[in-house]
């Protein structure tokens, strides 16, 4: 019975994983079935709505232009993001050890994400130019927010007793603060990070198009102005696979640095503070 019950332990996660993946496998599968079957028989216009066949074409056709023009939003993403990521810690850090700054800087914060990216992008062409360099500030200041305000919340959601501990140990505030309690909130700032990741790509990728010389944004706008709509799904479609991407790669320094369960502690966390 026990050797049963081992047995049924080792299978689970396949399982789980299994019954993680297929449905939505089979039900890209169906869409990507429907959606050929609608324009191969007439269903739907091929100019305005383009096969998978005819994107799958245009991929192989344009590989080499449409790696080099992501490679430029690959490199503004990536270093605008890391930049957020040591911003928004630093920056939540702050909120949460001085009410002062909280009080001041937090509302601006909020104010910030409600100006819509295409209404400050031309600001930063002015600024910048059409260089990488304002595309990556763009990302960098767009992306500060969720990180800043997880890190900020994640401090302020530790159990007092964790302080009280190490004070008790002999530790200082300062070194309680960065050892103690921001490895408690490590979670929580990594679902702030999570959020930036899921639309930092989209960012600058909206920066390229509203002003740029090379990058996905420049390769949409083209695309659109030659109304070749099966490049504007290829550049869709490596969009979505930067983003997943970039998602993994969060999830894999999670589960390197904290280890499993990133999920579950995150949510107690949030529980706790409420």
């Amino acid at each position: 019975m026990t050797y049963e019950n081992e047995t049924m332990k080792m299978h689970q996660p396949r399982h789980g994983w299994l019954k993680a993946v297929l449905p939505p496998a089979f039900t890209v599968v169906a869409v990507v079935a429907i959606w050929q079957a609608a324009v191969g028989f007439g269903w739907a216009n091929g100019e305005t709505l383009a096969s998978p066949a005819d994107i799958a074409l245009s991929l192989g056709q344009t590989w080499r232009d449409l790696a080099s023009a992501t490679a430029v939003t690959a490199l503004e993403t990536v270093t605008g993001f890391l930049i957020s990521i040591v911003v928004g810690v630093a920056l939540g850090i702050g909120l949460y050890a001085s009410k002062a700054m909280h009080r001041s800087i937090y509302p601006l914060l909020v104010a910030a994400q409600t100006i819509p990216i295409i209404t400050i992008a031309p600001l930063f062409m002015i600024w910048f130019g059409f260089n990488m360099t304002g595309k990556i500030v763009l990302v960098t200041v767009f992306s500060v927010f969720s990180i800043a305000v997880e890190t900020s919340r994640g401090l302020s959601a530790v159990p007092d007793f964790y302080e009280a501990v190490a004070l008790t140990c002999g530790a200082g505030r300062v070194w309680t603060l960065f050892h103690v309690k921001l490895r408690v909130a490590a979670r929580q700032v990594f679902s702030g990070i999570r959020i930036s990741a899921a639309y930092v790509v989209g960012t600058a990728v909206t920066a390229e198009y509203l002003g740029a010389t090379n990058g996905l944004g420049v390769w949409l706008q083209n695309a659109f102005n030659s109304f070749q709509t099966p490049m504007i799904f290829s550049a869709t479609l490596v969009i979505v696979a930067m983003t997943g991407m970039l998602l993994g790669l969060v999830a894999l320094a999670e589960r390197l640095l904290l280890g499993p369960g990133g999920e579950d502690d995150a949510r107690n966390l949030d529980e706790s503070e409420n």
